[in-house]
């Protein structure tokens, strides 16, 4: 009998020791763990801060066939943030609602220079549906060469369009495309639409490609007109492209960031200093799904 009573005393002993053990390794469990590793969100790192997005024109020829799955691939990537470069037979309406559905803001869109000529009510109305905070143009029609008549012209152009914009809400900027960089006078033909276009409507996109192309020097250029350059295409271009003045090159000249000639950590430096508001990652090349991955860790390991 005695013994029986040790043997209890014993197991419940042993038992009261177990809850104490097992009460101390669940709240040591439930205590978050010391980390040394800081986690960022996608394309962004210790250096590069963003906010980045992407210009869906990357993906035009998957958008042509397949706009869910190509949203879906975006979604995919990482991005939070797109820019847009026309709907791909969807309406505003419809192509907001498969934005929506993956969690994904457009922040601004390009627009063509006959929209912002002709039609700009309906480009704000269509910005507006779409939630875009710019509305942008990328390109000047012209005959080579590029000349001060067509650029004049073209300043009149933005800060019309720009001004009515602004009346809605949205804010107007043009983007960079490389055959503005003909000689004018003492500088080029980008000075002058610098001069002729109004600070308060007309805003500038930096596409690094189109700065380094026709042979100028992305951070000289962003020290030179600091905050007029609101936004910013992120891109590298492949060793040995020839330069250019048209605005045109080769697509398969888009490589993935830091495999190219341009000088990327100096131009994230410029462009945190001037003030960029806002990134995107646009690849124009055939392998685009393959180098968007690529260039988005380079962001994220970027040291400058």
């Amino acid at each position: 009998m005695q013994q029986g009573l040790e043997m209890m005393k014993t197991f419940l002993l042993l038992l009261t020791f177990g809850c104490f053990l097992l009460a101390g390794l669940s709240t040591s469990n439930s205590m978050p763990a010391p980390s040394t590793n800081v986690r960022y969100d996608t394309g962004v790192g210790p250096s590069f801060k963003g906010p980045i997005g992407l210009q869906l024109y990357s993906l035009r020829d998957q958008f042509a066939k397949d706009v869910p799955g190509t949203m879906n691939q975006v979604q995919k990537f990482g991005f939070k943030y797109v820019e847009l470069a026309g709907t791909y037979g969807l309406t505003p309406e419809k192509f907001k609602e498969q934005l929506d559905a993956r969690g994904l803001k457009a922040v601004s869109g390009h627009f063509s220079y006959e929209q912002c000529r002709d039609h700009v009510e309906d480009v704000a109305r269509d910005a507006k549906v779409l939630g875009l905070q710019y509305v942008g143009c990328a390109w000047i029609p012209h005959k080579d060469p590029f000349d001060e008549k067509t650029c004049r012209e073209a300043a009149a152009v933005f800060n019309r369009a720009g001004e009515a914009l602004a009346k809605h809400g949205l804010k107007f900027f043009y983007h960079t495309h490389g055959y503005e960089f003909l000689p004018y006078g003492n500088g080029t033909l980008f000075d002058l639409l610098m001069a002729e276009t109004k600070p308060e409507f007309v805003r500038f996109q930096m596409d690094i490609f189109w700065v380094v192309n026709p042979g100028q020097d992305p951070v000289k250029l962003l020290e030179k007109y600091g905050s007029r350059f609101e936004l910013m295409h992120l891109k590298d271009m492949k060793k040995g492209t020839p330069s250019d003045t048209t605005g045109h090159s080769e697509v398969t000249n888009d490589v993935p960031f830091g495999t190219g000639m341009i000088d990327l950590p100096a131009v994230l430096r410029a462009a945190k200093k001037s003030g960029v508001k806002w990134y995107f990652v646009e690849d124009e090349s055939p392998t685009s799904v393959a180098q968007i991955p690529e260039s988005l860790r380079f962001l994220e390991k970027v040291k400058f």
